[in-house]
């Protein structure tokens, strides 16, 4: 696991706002409750470049959304209020941005699927920091939540997480799955990742066969977690919580679970799920408000330069 000099690159942001104070906690967003009464006017769809390729989305204290792109690793980045947006991050040949999150500093948060992870200031598009987390090749480096002082990626093709040092610079820390973690090799396994109600441990979902667990932050072993009112999580991508409610997009089933944890996040019970006429493999979802907002991957849809996507919010 080698760290790579940054490099930059650099693009105006929407109206050259500022985007002080950004928050992202592990798989909280928040807003005021004026803020919460002003979104019922707000758009609910959202246009994203043709051809985009758009999989993971981040959204901090203030109402912009960042997508990443699976077509060259740009990041675009949108007004929640208006749906107006460009181009933050320009991509390039060779890249990929899939999960992504943003924190408190600015700094967003971005798995590479090709072995990489970067950090890019959220303000201005420059890549601040690149690593290199596994090799290129037979390995997907595929989500990546906030936890303490690491943001924590995962690799579907192999039980290993990464932590990444929050900031610019540190070593990155491998954290092997062990215990009740099942590998399958062939499939995407480890995708979605989000932090426990106590901060102590993590939540990662399995796409295949679909299984929660709960990881030790300490030693990487894998409690299987109990679920309550569902067989599985199959097709299980990314994750949101807000307390001890967990969001669990299902993206070739076109829903959302939604799951009550208990005080240790050993057992989840289905509440509800959300379904829209809207969704066309949603894969990832944040928060702002009293909405979910959610990308479209169109999986099943021609992936060519003219594949039209959009990003679509939904009430929780």
């Amino acid at each position: 696991m080698t760290r790579i000099h940054p490099h930059t690159t650099r693009r105006a942001v929407l109206g050259g706002a500022a985007l002080t104070a950004l928050a992202a906690t592990v798989g909280t967003g928040t807003a005021s409750a004026n803020t919460s009464a002003a979104q019922a006017s707000w758009p609910t769809e959202f246009a994203l470049p043709n051809g985009f390729l758009p999989e993971g989305i981040a959204i901090g204290s203030r109402p912009y959304a960042y997508v990443g792109s699976r077509a060259d690793g740009a990041v675009h980045r949108f007004d929640l209020r208006t749906g107006e947006g460009e181009i933050l991050s320009e991509g390039a040949t060779g890249l990929v941005s899939v999960g992504l999150k943003l924190d408190h500093d600015g700094l967003l948060y971005v798995a590479g699927s090709t072995g990489i992870a970067r950090v890019i200031d959220a303000r201005t598009g420059d890549v601040l920091t690149t690593y290199q987390l596994t090799p290129s090749t037979g390995h997907f480096i595929n989500d990546v939540t906030l936890l303490g002082d690491r943001a924590w990626f995962t690799d579907s093709l192999d039980a290993v997480l990464y932590g990444v040092p929050r900031g610019r610079t540190g070593q990155v820390t491998a954290l092997p799955l062990t215990g009740d973690w099942v590998q399958t090799p062939g499939v995407n396994n480890a995708n979605g990742i989000v932090g426990t109600p106590d901060g102590h441990s993590l939540i990662v979902v399995s796409s295949t066969p679909g299984k929660l667990y709960n990881v030790s932050l300490k030693s990487g072993r894998a409690t299987e977690i109990t679920l309550s009112g569902a067989a599985d999580v199959a097709n299980g991508d990314g994750l949101f919580r807000i307390g001890r409610t967990l969001y669990v997009v299902q993206n070739r089933l076109n829903r959302i679970s939604v799951f009550d944890l208990d005080a240790k996040a050993t057992t989840a019970t289905l509440r509800r799920t959300i379904t829209d006429p809207r969704f066309d493999i949603p894969t990832t979802a944040a928060r702002f408000g009293n909405r979910l907002y959610l990308v479209n991957a169109r999986f099943t849809s021609p992936q060519t330069p003219d594949t039209t996507f959009t990003a679509v919010a939904v009430s929780i």
